[in-house]
Parts: C-alpha cells; sequence; structure tokens
C-alpha cells in the first residue's frame, strides 16, 4: 500500500477531541506541518487502548515549527502521527 502522504507534503493535524485515548497531543491539534517521512505501519493506539481490533495505518514524521504549536520559540518539534490524525493542506492554505 502506498504511502498516502510523501516527504514535504503539508499537512494540518485533525483538531477533534476525543472522550477516550488518542496519541494525538492536544497542543498539536489543528497545527500544520510538514512530513519528513514515513516510519512504517503501526496498529492505531487509539483503537488498541479502548480493546477495539486496530487497522494498522502508516505512522508519519511531521515537523512542526514550535510557535505553530506553543505560540512562541524558533525551533522545530518532531512529531510520529498516525495517518487518521493527518490532512492534506494546500501550499496556498500552507502560506496564510
Amino acid at each position: 500500500m502506498a504511502d498516502r502522504f510523501a516527504p514535504g507534503a503539508l499537512v494540518r493535524t485533525r483538531r477533534a477531541d476525543p472522550p477516550h485515548h488518542t496519541r494525538l497531543p492536544r497542543y498539536a491539534r489543528g497545527a500544520l506541518g510538514t512530513v519528513l517521512e514515513a516510519e512504517g505501519r503501526h496498529p492505531l493506539a487509539d483503537d488498541r487502548a479502548r480493546g477495539l481490533a486496530a487497522e494498522t495505518q502508516t505512522v508519519y514524521a511531521v515537523r512542526f515549527q514550535a510557535a505553530e504549536l506553543f505560540g512562541a520559540g524558533d525551533h522545530g518539534v518532531v512529531l510520529a502521527l498516525f495517518e487518521s490524525y493527518l490532512s492534506a493542506v494546500d501550499h496556498e492554505e500552507g502560506a496564510s
């Protein structure tokens, strides 16, 4: 199965705040980042934590500007995120 996002792709994390465990940190919800690489396929931890059958998804290393996540900082932050946490962003939206 081909990866949905290529290195360099702009992505935005989902904003949802589910009532159950998620590996998407609250501080990163709705944030704009850049895919660095795919890190393999793994069972979705959110489902496993609830005792559900978990299908595998691609996990991506995604780089965010610290200011995007925390409102300040001139460094980058890299998070490992499941594909279902991400949506594609066109470069025009990313520039705004």
